[in-house]
């Protein structure tokens, strides 16, 4: 079984990165996420997560920030690299979902799907 890492240089850490990555203005959205996408040139994949607190109390954002993480870590060899991706919940997702209906498998399925839509329109 292959292990996946996740160090901090894959992570989108000042907030000058997160706006480059707004900038660019290409995003996609579904009833959970929101993903915006923009090149970067480092050679592999950085991810940025953001979930504001209109979202919940901090036992819901943070479980939602450590589920997205892990979604990204594990789905790291599946979507393409020299990507920054930036990942936000939508603000639709409490109306067809329950917070324990949130699992791994969820999400996974949504952030891929968005990466496919996602690369077919820069592409």
């Amino acid at each position: 079984m292959k292990r996946f890492f996740f160090p901090k240089s894959k992570r989108l850490s000042s907030n000058n990165q997160i706006k480059a990555v707004l900038a660019q203005k290409q995003c996609v959205s579904n009833d959970l996420l929101i993903l915006y996408m923009a090149e970067n040139g480092c050679g592999y994949a950085r991810v940025g997560i953001s979930i504001g607190k209109s979202q919940g109390n901090a036992v819901v954002r943070n479980r939602l920030k450590r589920l997205l993480r892990e979604v990204f870590r594990q789905s790291q060899v599946l979507i393409p690299a020299d990507f920054d991706y930036l990942i936000m919940v939508s603000q639709a997702w409490r109306k067809k979902y329950q917070f324990s209906d949130l699992k791994f498998e969820l999400l996974r399925e949504s952030f891929l799907n968005l990466v496919n839509e996602l690369v077919k329109k820069v592409r």
